[in-house]
């Protein structure tokens, strides 16, 4: 036993058991109690130490795991606003920025988005697959009635030619006249109906890009329109390279150049600008005139098919339809300034094409 501890003991026992040689053993019992106390208490103090170390490293673990979770339930709610914006019926919840959010609720509602969404896919295949087959029906449908429609006009025009000829002398002035705007009404047909079949047609064309140098291009179609001549073009300097489809690209100028050149026929000194501009993704451009104008009720309809600007008996309503069309099927814009008596400026877009 410790000395110490053991004069401690004798302190406090009477005098008659003071050096009893018989309390050897309990003071030994005593001594090995302490003993194995401070044993315990150094195995106890080394295990808490063990067991802190592990809870401190457990500690760690955890706050990554915390953080790790949080930055998984922002990724499910960034999902699901995603997925949100497909719905416009529905609103986020208000509880996906809560502390206390239940991210169960959160992954129920993100699933059943998400088979939404699905079923959305599988009906927009469906309909796809469905357009596409309308639109060849239509593509044939247009082509049988235009060859359908332009034979019994050619055949009218041609038995036209045969009365006028076998009858030359025995018609009327009157007679003549009405043969004359039969004539001029099968033309407008023929033209409505060629004009129809290329709106139908026109995205179908499987026809590859070129490089289009846009001078030499702009010079074509004013050689290959009629020009009066009171009415001057004048293109921008500097016209750039394109890579478009050349056909698409002849139908949308042919017909805003060939609408400029009306505008202005009959007025003293017509001019007609095609200006363009580099946009970064698209190129700008605008064909202006100095002509009539055309009225501001009229400005907001005049791209829809049939809508005529003016009152010409041979004009279709179908160019600036075709116009609009082949703007959008290049991710462009298109719209008008005009003011009456002053001229009138088309302008659009259109997106950059690879070579």
């Amino acid at each position: 036993m410790h000395s110490l501890l053991k004069r401690q003991l004798n302190k406090h026992l009477p005098e008659s058991l003071s050096g009893d040689n018989s309390l050897n053993e309990l003071f030994e019992a005593i001594g090995n109690s302490y003993s194995h106390y401070d044993e315990k208490m150094t195995m106890l103090q080394r295990a808490t130490a063990i067991s802190s170390e592990e809870l401190y490293e457990a500690n760690r673990e955890l706050e990554k795991e915390s953080d790790r979770q949080k930055q998984l339930l922002k990724s499910l709610e960034n999902a699901l606003a995603a997925l949100q914006t497909n719905f416009e019926e529905q609103e986020v919840p208000n509880n996906i920025v809560d502390k206390d959010f239940d991210a169960q609720k959160l992954a129920k509602q993100i699933s059943e988005l998400a088979q939404q969404v699905s079923e959305m896919g599988i009906e927009k295949d469906r309909l796809l697959k469905s357009l596409a087959s309308q639109n060849e029906s239509l593509n044939s449908y247009a082509h049988v009635v235009s060859h359908d429609l332009k034979s019994p006009i050619r055949n009218i025009s041609a038995l036209i030619a045969w009365i006028e000829e076998d009858e030359k002398g025995n018609l009327s002035e009157q007679s003549q006249n009405n043969l004359a705007l039969v004539l001029q009404n099968l033309e407008k047909m023929d033209k409505l109906i060629t004009g129809v079949l290329k709106h139908a047609t026109l995205e179908n064309k499987n026809t590859s890009n070129v490089i289009i140098d846009m001078k030499e291009f702009l010079e074509d179609i004013r050689h290959n329109i009629y020009v009066p001549s009171n009415v001057t073009f004048k293109f921008q300097e500097n016209l750039p390279e394109l890579s478009y489809d050349r056909y698409k690209m002849e139908q949308l100028f042919m017909n805003l150049m060939t609408n400029a050149v009306k505008a202005t026929e009959n007025i003293e000194q017509g001019t007609v600008r095609v200006d363009f501009k580099d946009e970064g993704d698209h190129w700008y451009f605008a064909v202006a005139d100095n002509g009539k104008g055309i009225p501001e009720t009229h400005q907001t309809e005049i791209f829809e098919m049939f809508n005529k600007l003016e009152n010409d008996d041979m004009a279709t309503g179908i160019g600036l339809a075709l116009v609009k069309k082949i703007v959008g099927l290049y991710d462009g814009k298109i719209w008008v300034e005009s003011i009456e008596d002053l001229g009138t400026t088309f302008h659009f877009t259109l997106k950059k094409q690879r070579p």
